[in-house]
């Protein structure tokens, strides 16, 4: 923790992968292959479940999510993020898996200070990433999205071979300024002796979460005094919620992947109907009219746009990155 309060905003890697004699790919990796890679970035498991498509690992720091020729970690946190690179891409060469492509994602950390190396600067990750990533993946971009707040996206890309759309899109939310009250839900009671997995389920339920996806099997943690994480499972497809509840430096995201903007749209009011953020930003990756309609969808919410950028990644397709300020008083 930074010593004026906890970075919420995350770090976001995802590494694809191709090969592999094994049906189950990477999810054939022993889980204490999984344990050293999670201590060298500084965070651990606290909470687990898999379905036929892929597993969930919710973290101290976040979230992991292992599907046979995928891997999506990302933490918060002072967490070095981009130590597990190199022994991921190592461990799946033993499973006879070449990693394909590597996208890197983040936002405008709250307390940029007390980030370590390399995630001290957006350059520094780059360079990391260059140095730690095979040189088959040849064909690269970064760029820094902008927008009239301080708030900015940076994205870093890196692939073998150019995106190919597979009809999904990700949507990663970031809201700062949470409601005060809303924020409440996500504190523990004095003296709660309850397990995290228990006091989570309540929160869950609380500030209703469960709503946003009630076909997602959810699994949820409750940190002590305060704090929450959720991933949730959906057939092939995740959800991941974290809330930093403490006023002054508040924060909460939302990360999934969707097929419709129809469903995306739907499920982002209900999300900022949970926070109801004095400020957010919406990123789209994938396909390019992803983001239409969140300005209008978010309008009836209190939150007024503010910015929006777009730009084309080679290993990600297009990437749309909007910011909203809330007319809440």
């Amino acid at each position: 923790m930074a010593a004026s309060g906890f970075e919420g905003f995350e770090k976001r890697l995802e590494l694809r992968f191709s090969g592999s004699p094994c049906k189950k790919g990477l999810r054939c990796l022993d889980f204490s292959k999984i344990e050293k890679v999670l201590h060298a970035v500084q965070c651990t498991v606290v909470s687990a479940v898999g379905n036929t498509h892929f597993d969930s690992y919710v973290l101290s720091e976040s979230s992991l999510f292992v599907y046979p020729t995928k891997i999506i970690i990302k933490t918060c946190g002072t967490t070095q993020l981009l130590k597990s690179v190199r022994p991921l891409v190592d461990h799946a060469s033993t499973l006879g898996l070449t990693v394909r492509g590597c996208s890197y994602t983040r936002g405008t950390f709250i307390f940029p200070a007390a980030q370590p190396y390399p995630h001290t600067t957006f350059k520094d990750e780059v360079l990391y990433l260059e140095e730690n990533l095979p040189k088959t993946l040849s064909i690269k971009k970064a760029a820094v999205m902008t927008s009239k707040s301080l708030h900015k996206w940076h994205v870093f890309t890196a692939c073998a071979d150019n995106y190919k759309d597979d009809g999904l899109f990700t949507v990663e939310i970031c809201m700062t300024d949470l409601d005060p009250v809303l924020a409440r839900n996500f504190f523990r009671r004095f003296n709660d002796a309850r397990t995290g997995d228990s006091a989570g389920q309540e929160m869950t339920d609380a500030a209703g979460i469960r709503s946003v996806n009630r076909n997602a099997l959810i699994c949820d943690y409750a940190f002590d005094p305060c704090g929450y994480s959720m991933n949730g499972i959906d057939g092939s497809r995740y959800s991941t919620v974290h809330v930093t509840p403490e006023d002054g430096f508040s924060y909460a995201s939302f990360e999934s992947v969707y097929a419709t903007r129809e469903e995306f749209v739907e499920a982002l009011q209900k999300v900022v109907k949970v926070f109801h953020p004095g400020a957010m930003s919406v990123s789209t990756t994938g396909r390019e009219e992803a983001w239409r309609g969140v300005a209008k969808a978010l309008e009836p919410l209190g939150q007024r746009i503010r910015s929006r950028a777009a730009d084309e990644f080679p290993d990600a397709g297009t990437v749309v990155f909007q910011t909203f300020t809330s007319r809440r008083k």
